[in-house]
């Protein structure tokens, strides 16, 4: 480790940086202490966010712990003795704030993170609201929750209704008696449906593509082949795919049901929107009062861009969890490691390789 020093006022040296405090984030932090780097003095982790919880403190109310699928715990503390009908945000909220405690990771919040870029001595300089760190490696951990992604249609803005995302989405009583077009064909898409069709007056499914839903266990299996296929993708350079694209939709009683009575009976894409609601070029029209874009979101690395790492495939080219384009950034939480599981990994394996660059060891050997 580096004996902690500021060079001026205004900039503070540490070995890491870590940006982002969810799964990803918090699990990086937690290696870097077990390899003995101390927070303040060796790293730093800064987040945004107001409160620990990552994404999951912005998540709708009505999605209770019991609806999560997939909640991999953090290494070193399980989640135990959760109430499935809690909201997820308050669960996980919680657990993510009792395992900053018991491992002292001492994060920063809120913090912005502005810009990333080349500084003095082979060092990344990080501008942030809290002040401006040099450091030898970086973390970054900002997954895709600051980047809904809105599709631009003909239209759109004459439309005098109401349109909102998956981000802001407050809940099904808020749609009570109303004409919803529900678009996109993920796994929100399909939760938001399923949950406004009781209060909603109407409701429609319109997707790019027809939806594939995945019967069966989501076992190892499916598991590595679904990674697999996003790591090519990041391996050449190209934005990561979403997970459902991937998967495919997962089946359970609740989706069985949704689709005996026609719930996820699916709308190919309109091609615009009016003022009254959406229509295609054969004719067909629909009214409605609110539009639902469940259409997903993008990797929240604009601060990054001053060092150059996108290819022109719009993606960031990855070597395991480095940047291919610049060892001393790691991307968790990006890619084949979006998932809680894949977080963990994706930080154990960060640290082991800004452990050997810190010290001197040629990485990717």
């Amino acid at each position: 480790m580096n004996d902690i020093g500021v060079r001026d006022a205004a900039v503070t040296d540490v070995d890491v940086v870590v940006i982002g405090a969810g799964q990803a984030g918090l699990s990086s932090a937690y290696h870097l202490r077990r390899r003995g780097f101390e927070p303040e003095r060796d790293f730093v982790v800064l987040d945004h966010a107001p409160r620990p919880g990552g994404a999951w403190q912005f998540r709708w109310p009505s999605l209770t712990y019991g609806k999560v699928h997939g909640m991999h715990a953090l290494p070193g503390m399980e989640l135990t003795g959760a109430d499935p009908e809690r909201p997820s945000s308050e669960v996980i909220g919680a657990y993510f704030d009792a395992y900053e405690k018991r491992f002292d990771l001492r994060v920063r919040r809120p913090v912005d993170v502005h810009r990333v870029s080349e500084g003095e001595d082979g060092r990344l300089l990080v501008e942030t609201s809290a002040g401006t760190w040099s450091t030898r490696a970086l973390i970054n951990a900002t997954g895709t929750w600051d980047r809904p992604f809105w599709p631009r249609y003909p239209g759109q803005e004459t439309f005098r209704g109401r349109q909102l995302h998956t981000a802001i989405y407050p809940g099904p009583e808020a749609f009570r008696g109303q004409r919803v077009i529900v678009v996109g064909g993920g796994a929100s898409g399909t939760q938001h449906l399923m949950e406004i069709a009781p209060y909603a007056a109407e409701t429609w499914w319109v997707t790019r593509r027809p939806p594939v839903f995945a019967e069966g266990p989501f076992d190892e299996d499916r598991g590595r082949n679904a990674v697999a296929m996003v790591e090519e993708r990041v391996r050449q350079g190209l934005p990561p795919l979403s997970v459902v694209s991937v998967t495919g939709l997962p089946v359970n009683d609740a989706v069985r049901e949704a689709r005996a009575n026609g719930v996820l009976d699916r709308l190919p894409m309109f091609d615009r929107i009016t003022p009254s609601g959406v229509e295609w070029d054969d004719g067909r029209h629909v009214e409605a009062d609110v539009i639902l874009w469940a259409t997903g979101f993008r990797a929240a690395i604009e601060h990054l861009a001053p060092l150059r790492l996108r290819e022109p495939g719009g993606g960031v080219r990855m070597d395991g969890t480095r940047a291919a384009a610049d060892p001393r950034v790691h991307l968790v939480g990006y890619g084949p490691s979006a998932s809680t599981i894949g977080a963990n990994r994706a930080g154990r394996a960060a640290v082991r390789d800004i452990v050997r660059l810190l010290e001197g060891v040629a990485v990717g050997v």
